[in-house]
């Protein structure tokens, strides 16, 4: 497949076409992301510089809160869970017994088990880790739910009116908003609260400056040990969502219809992505990294792309010979990253004859803490307003990923 017959979309007024072929032929459109995310032109040193300075968090300032709940996707804790799980992640729909066992086989070769282990499972593992170093960081009480496994969030919900709880912040730690992550954590704690308490759900840090900095961190170490002798490209990445989620009109997704405005997920992604290359322009050309969407789906439809697995064959076509995938819509390591990542795009490379890698998952990132404590304390205060246009304009969808009778999001 050629540079030209990669697919586009476009999402409301938010999104634009991914010009890879631009970008690779012409340098001279380096002022891609002024055609894109021209409003998201900020400094973020001297944010940087004063929440790093500041002293531990004692309590949020200047609001109270009794406590704080980080939000997360879940994850089974053993094998045999697998199917009910994905019925929890499909809205009760569930998926065909296939794909249920191909799913088990690739949880298994991330260490998933028959039995419950003693670290449990990734995803989990390093939510609880971060919610520790939260509570450690902030002296408040941190708890966990998570949306399609245990601890579910009403489990969390109901030990939070058992403990007094009134008023809490929820950080979905999801960064980039999108109905279809943030939407549904809010409706599921809106849901279970049920008035009990007051919520102040922080909704898309997609540009804070200490998650920038946490990848940053993390990219550079991973810049720093890639091969000198190969032409290097940074392909960023973020998880793919369906079509029909993110556009401007109308939808219905795990049955609820979702709102008519116009999604800001795919742009929000883009803009986390040019930030991180801004603060390593020094060693990232602006005409060596790129953009894409990894793990489309399997609900059936068009999910948003262009996929890892078509970009990676372009940039291939282009002369490079060393990817560096960098999964910025992820917090830590799962299965997206363990074996979408690390098995089955470095096949995929394999078979393309280049070379792949990644940085490290920011997982327990003392950086990515530190942002977190910053959204304890400040909620959405401390990050750049833009003024997004918001015109809404109907969603076009180019290529169709992922048919249902072949794949099962997870």
């Amino acid at each position: 497949m050629s540079l030209r017959d990669l697919p586009f979309f476009l999402i409301g007024l938010a999104s634009e076409k991914l010009k890879l072929q631009e970008q690779m032929a012409a340098p001279a459109v380096a002022a891609k992301e002024g055609r894109i995310l021209a409003q998201y032109e900020i400094s973020n040193a001297d944010q940087i510089a004063a929440a790093m300075a500041a002293p531990a968090v004692t309590q949020p300032e200047p609001e109270h809160f009794d406590a704080i709940v980080l939000l997360a996707h879940g994850t089974p804790d053993v094998l045999g869970e697998m199917d009910e799980y994905l019925k929890l992640v499909t809205g009760g729909r569930g998926v065909p017994p296939r794909v249920v066992h191909e799913l088990q086989e690739r949880y298994a070769e991330i260490g998933l088990k028959d039995e419950p282990t003693a670290e449990g499972p990734h995803l989990t593992r390093w939510t609880l880790r971060e919610a520790e170093l939260l509570r450690e960081r902030t002296d408040m009480p941190v708890y966990v739910g998570m949306r399609n496994w245990k601890p579910f969030i009403a489990d969390t919900v109901a030990q939070m009116k058992q403990d007094g709880v009134k008023k809490v912040r929820a950080i979905c730690l999801a960064p980039q908003n999108s109905r279809t992550s943030v939407g549904l954590y809010r409706r599921a704690m809106e849901t279970a609260a049920d008035g009990a308490f007051e919520i102040d759900f922080v909704a898309g840090w997609s540009e804070h400056s200490l998650l920038i900095r946490a990848f940053t961190e993390r990219l550079r170490k991973a810049l720093e040990v890639a091969p000198q002798d190969k032409k290097t490209a940074v392909l960023f990445t973020a998880h793919s969502v369906p079509c029909r989620t993110i556009q401007s009109k109308p939808s219905e997704h795990h049955g609820m219809l979702l709102t008519t405005e116009a999604d800001t997920y795919a742009i929000e992604c883009k803009a986390t992505a040019a930030l991180i290359a801004g603060e390593l322009s020094e060693q990232i050309s602006e005409s060596d990294w790129y953009f894409c969407f990894q793990s489309q789906g399997m609900s059936g439809g068009p999910w948003i792309g262009p996929s890892v697995e078509d970009t990676l064959k372009a940039l291939r076509d282009g002369g490079y010979q060393h990817v560096i995938l960098d999964p910025i819509g992820f917090l830590c390591d799962h299965v997206e990253i363990l074996y979408d990542i690390d098995i089955a795009f470095q096949k995929t490379a394999a078979e393309l004859g280049i070379t792949l890698s990644r940085p490290e998952s920011l997982n327990d990132s003392p950086t990515l803490i530190g942002a977190l404590a910053d959204l304890t304390r400040r909620g959405t205060r401390s990050l750049p307003q833009h003024p997004l246009n918001t015109t809404a304009q109907p969603a076009e969808v180019v290529q169709t990923l992922a048919p249902v009778e072949e794949q099962a999001s997870v």
